[in-house]
Parts: structure tokens; sequence; C-alpha cells
């Protein structure tokens, strides 16, 4: 398996990039990949429509937590749409709780179409007039919008003076919220442990869950064949500071189905103690974009989630010694691991995939799983068997200035990235299919110059 230099990391827990390495599209194989778009927000502001080529179909001077490409066919069949921030501002007073490691808060979040006009927008209605939406955004198919959000307030019998508590908002065309749910009210559902409770609600972080993803849960055959845990309706979120992913049943707003957040301990390799397929799941830690995978894509039906490995838990529990990340295919029903990539899996150093924050995985139509490695901004697919197809590098990073310090940082890491099938964005959209072979890395030197 051939490794992009991004993703070199010492053997340590420590990963680290070299200060030279390519960006844009490094691997491409047209006939094995699954040919689309990709979209994506930059470091510097703007959200972009790639092609898997690296060329830009198409921009937005806007960013998001995360840009989201919205599908025409939850979109009454308009093409190029696509969720993202369109005002944020410097929180203040209550906004500012222990714990909480950005200031800036989104007060406004909207549609906008492919030249950039604002055609939907919500902020103005939330509480106290300001969306603060975050980590996810979702149109659904009834035409209305679910929106991820905080809301900062004091919780009896926590410790921490102001709680940062994640919302679940049903927000319809008007920007009114006809629907509404507290992550807070349904503690007691989660399957903590009397003494684990203590811990959560003791602590000292304000953003005690952190709640990463929000999403409906979708067609499926197990509601098809009468679990109605399942239900299309119900929405699927995961807590990436309390390691569980659990499910909402909209009528009730009862939690219905958990994984997590207990687990047998992970082994040291990232493979569990068998890598045998299938086998009960292992300790997931610090995950990311839990979905369960849609119709008519290979693994229909089966939880797919981004398992960064990062350190979380109540109390914190223990990850892989080699520091590798993993994306796992589970069976929600058996609760078994079915699928997985992982370095290690792939005759890679655990080391050399690691995201221990952000990231995202999607199972596309031909089987294949786009991965964004968020931490380094590399995005790549690979085959049912984890050889990769195709592999791009993020060359716009946020640059910036260190408070302390005064020197200049960049940073390349991406939140989520998505694929985007062609049909989504504006008939006639160009993009290219030239397939990229990369160098062999220990052949391949920058040029000397001579003297």
């Amino acid at each position: 398996m051939l490794i992009s230099a991004a993703t070199l990391c010492a053997a340590t827990a420590a990963c680290a990039e070299p200060s030279v390495f390519p960006t844009g599209t490094t691997i491409y194989d047209p006939a094995r990949a699954f040919n689309s778009f990709v979209f994506f927000a930059g470091g510097d502001g703007v959200s972009r429509l790639i092609d898997l080529n690296g060329n830009v179909a198409h921009e937005w001077k806007f960013t998001g937590q995360p840009s989201v490409f919205i599908d025409p066919a939850l979109n009454g069949g308009a093409r190029g749409h696509v969720f993202v921030t369109l005002e944020s501002e410097e929180g203040k007073g209550t906004d500012l709780v222990p714990g909480r490691v950005l200031t800036r808060i989104v007060k406004t979040v909207g549609e906008v179409d492919w030249d950039g006009a604002t055609v939907w927008r919500f902020g103005p209605t939330a509480p106290g007039g300001r969306a603060q939406q975050h980590h996810d955004i979702a149109r659904l198919p009834n035409g209305n919008t679910l929106v991820l959000s905080n809301i900062v307030y004091p919780l009896p019998g926590f410790a921490a003076p102001q709680v940062l508590d994640d919302l679940a908002y049903e927000v319809n065309p008007e920007g009114e919220i006809v629907w509404t749910w507290a992550a807070s009210d349904h503690i007691d559902e989660i399957g903590f442990t009397p003494e684990e409770l203590k811990l959560v609600k003791g602590s000292k972080n304000a953003d005690y869950l952190h709640v990463n993803n929000l999403k409906p849960v979708g067609p499926n055959h197990w509601f098809d064949e009468g679990d109605e845990r399942f239900a299309p309706e119900n929405l699927i979120f995961d807590s990436r500071n309390a390691n569980f992913i659990a499910i909402i049943d909209r009528k009730t707003r009862k939690i219905v189905w958990t994984l997590g957040p207990h687990f047998p301990p992970i082994a040291a390799d990232g493979g569990g103690a068998s890598r045998k397929l299938p086998r009960p799941i292992d300790q997931i830690s610090g995950q990311h974009d839990a979905q369960i995978i849609p119709k008519g894509v290979p693994g229909a039906g089966n939880l797919l989630v981004f398992d960064n490995q990062g350190a979380a838990g109540y109390p914190s529990v223990a990850t892989t010694l080699t520091g590798g990340s993993r994306v796992i295919e589970i069976n929600p029903v058996t609760q078994q691991i079915v699928w997985q990539y992982s370095a290690a899996d792939t005759g890679g150093a655990g080391w050399s995939f690691r995201s221990t924050h952000i990231s995202n995985a999607r199972r596309l139509p031909n089987g294949n799983t786009f991965i964004d490695e968020g931490q380094i901004g590399r995005f790549f697919q690979v085959t049912p068997s984890g050889e990769i197809v195709w592999e791009y590098v993020n060359p716009y990073p946020r640059r910036g200035k260190d408070a302390e310090t005064g020197k200049a940082t960049i940073n390349y890491g991406v939140y989520r990235a998505q694929p985007v099938p062609y049909e989504w964005a504006p008939a006639g959209t160009s993009h290219g299919e030239s397939a990229v072979v990369p160098p062999e890395n220990t052949a391949y030197h920058l040029p000397v110059k001579e003297k």
C-alpha cells in the first residue's frame, strides 16, 4: 500500500507532517475509483467543489461547520445548493464557558445557491437570536432542516456553572423551530453506570458530551423487517467525549438504541484480539460521523463510523498503543464489526493512518469507502480490500499567527469532506477523470539546484 508523505508519523503517539509534501491529487485510478466531485471547506474560508483530479469545479466564498452539499432529491430538484455559515460572531459573556475551545459562534446558518445567493436562513428565530449551529446540518425529506445546535445554561446537578448543552432543532422553510430535543433531558437513557454518571456531571468541561453529528436514520431493511428502533425519521448522533452512538425516537424523544459507552478493550495493534470478521465491536473512542449506510449502497443498513481513537470517556479509556485510527462498519443489531479499514489491516504501521479528532467516512455506490483523515487534510478512497485508488491532500490551509509567540501558523486540517455525485451539480459542470500514477516514494527526490 502506497502512503503519501503527508501521512508519515512518528512511532510515538505524536503525529507530525513533513515540512514539504505534495498537495492536490496524488493517486487516481479512474477505473476502480467511484468517480464524483468532492465538497469541503478549506482553511482559507472558501468552500470548494473539486473533481478527483483536484480541479476546482466551483467555489463559494463561505465556510461552514461543515459546509454541506444538498441532495437535489431533498431540495425540489434544485442542483448546486449548499449549507454554509452566513454570519458568525465572537462569543461573549455566558458564551465563554470553561472548556470551550473556540470562542466564535455561528450566528446565522443558511442555504445558498450555485451563485451564492441566500435562499434560506436560520438564526434570528433561534433562542437568543443566534443559531449556534455546530458540527452538522441536514435537509429532511419533508423540506425542513435538521440543525445541531448549542445552548449555554446552568444545569442542576452539574459541577460546571454553565453547561454547553447539545440541542437538535427541526426548522421549517420559514425559519421557525417546529421540533426540539435536548441531550441533557436524556442522560439517564444512555446507559452510564452511577459511577460514570457522577463523572459526567462532575466534569469541569462544560462541553460534557460534545455531540459531533446528527442525521436521519433513513430508509433501511431493519425497519422494513419490523425493528422500529430504526424508523427512517429517527435520528442518529454520537458523543465524541462520552464514546457512544445513539438513536432518538422522533415520536417519543427517547433514546431507543445505543452503541457504547461500554466496550471490551481494543488490542494494541488496532485490530482487536483477532482480525477475523465478523467479531464483536471493541473500544471506540472520540468517534465521528456515525451513520446508517443508505439503501442501494453496499453494506446498506449497517453503521459506518470514523473511530478516531482519540482520548475520551468517563473515565478516560485506553486507546491503541500504536496511535492509529480506523473506519469500521458495524451490524447495528448484532453489534459486530463486519468490515474495517486501518493501517494495520493493510500492511502499514499502525500510526500511518491517524486522526485523533475531526474526520469522516462515507460508503460509495461501487463499494469503495471515502475517508477524510481530517487532522492532516487527506482524503482518499479505499476498495473493500483496503487498496487506495484515489488520494488528495488539501492545498488550502488555514494560515494564522500564534497568539503567544507571534510565529506564523499553518493548518491543513479539514473537519469533514463530502463525495458529491456529478448529477447533483448543474448540468454541464466540467470534471476530469485522468489517471494519476504516483512515483515510488523512495526514488522521488526534489531537484538539487546546481551551483
